[in-house]
């Protein structure tokens, strides 16, 4: 299926493919998500747009301030802060900072709701005027998403990197889970959440905001159609529209002479159903697993 075109620009002006904002032609990288400018697009075979690293020391506009992402390797986010103007983030991101930036703590909701939910346990918000640099430890990409107002974008866990003034950060369950038994007791079962237990919810209810997000391996995108569907690795998953359904799908081996016919052995996948843009990444943990699925989320399935 071929992927939908960003909107139609107007003369004299460019639309970008993947942040879908307006931006200058003549400039090499768009100020509100850092890809290239008018390049051509990968597109695989499948319809998947491979979405290109931010240019090394490429300029994110927001408000009056910049964010400059420096490196390739594990980039850097180096943050010049208008008066008045700020960004919020985990503080093991904290590479430096500088004299002017004032750092204070950012509450969101209870630190026992916090821990339960996986999210940063400390949060801080950086006021300018002045500078901050965050970097995550590890190899990756950082992903600008522009957030237009009343808009929102459903996350994976531990890939949130930065939110500025006027972006709303939450959290809710996933709603994708299976309970699995291990073993002849069908006392001795356990819970699994392939996309982990709660996904982030980043939104802008009346202004616009910027996320930055940190994701390993490379970034492919597609819109898909209302009531499309596609299968993903669960912990591939990275971003999505908040108009985009997730749910689970298992398929099982078919019996041949070898006991796959008891359910024992399966994979996991996570079913997309759109409308809405979804993201994946080229890195994601084994799914393989050696267990009865005893109960679970809806779900479909197919054995082959």
């Amino acid at each position: 299926m071929a992927v939908t075109p960003p909107p139609p620009a107007q003369a004299g002006s460019y639309v970008c493919r993947y942040c879908r904002l307006p931006a200058d032609p003549n400039a090499t990288s768009c100020p509100n998500c850092g890809a290239p400018v008018d390049v051509r697009a990968l597109v695989t075979t499948s319809g998947w747009v491979e979405q290109p690293p931010v240019r090394d020391m490429a300029k994110i506009q927001f408000g009056h301030s910049h964010c400059q992402v420096e490196g390739t390797l594990v980039p850097v986010a180096d943050f010049s802060l208008a008066e008045g103007e700020g960004v919020v983030f985990s503080h093991h991101t904290l590479l430096w900072c500088g004299p002017g930036a004032r750092l204070e703590a950012w509450a969101k909701g209870s630190m026992f709701n916090r821990v339960l939910a996986g999210m940063p346990l400390v949060l801080l918000r950086a006021g300018g005027p002045g500078h901050l640099a965050l970097s995550e430890d590890h190899p990756g990409e950082v992903v600008a998403l522009p957030i237009p107002p009343g808009r929102a974008f459903n996350v994976r866990e531990h890939a949130f990197l930065a939110i500025t003034d006027g972006t709303e950060y939450a959290w809710q369950p996933s709603g994708v889970w299976l309970r699995a038994q291990s073993g002849a007791d069908r006392n001795d079962t356990e819970l699994e959440y392939p996309l982990g237990q709660f996904i982030d919810v980043f939104s802008a209810p009346q202004s616009p905001g910027l996320l930055l997000l940190h994701s390993p391996g490379n970034l492919f995108v597609r819109d898909l159609a209302p009531g499309q569907a596609i299968l993903v690795q669960p912990s591939a998953w990275v971003y999505a529209d908040t108009s985009v359904s997730m749910s689970l799908h298992i398929e099982y081996p078919a019996s041949g002479g070898y006991g796959w016919g008891s359910f024992q052995y399966r994979t996991v996948w996570l079913r997309l159903t759109g409308p809405g843009r979804v993201a994946v990444r080229s890195v994601f943990e084994k799914p393989e697993r050696s267990s009865y699925v005893v109960a679970s989320s809806p779900m479909t399935s197919w054995r082959w």
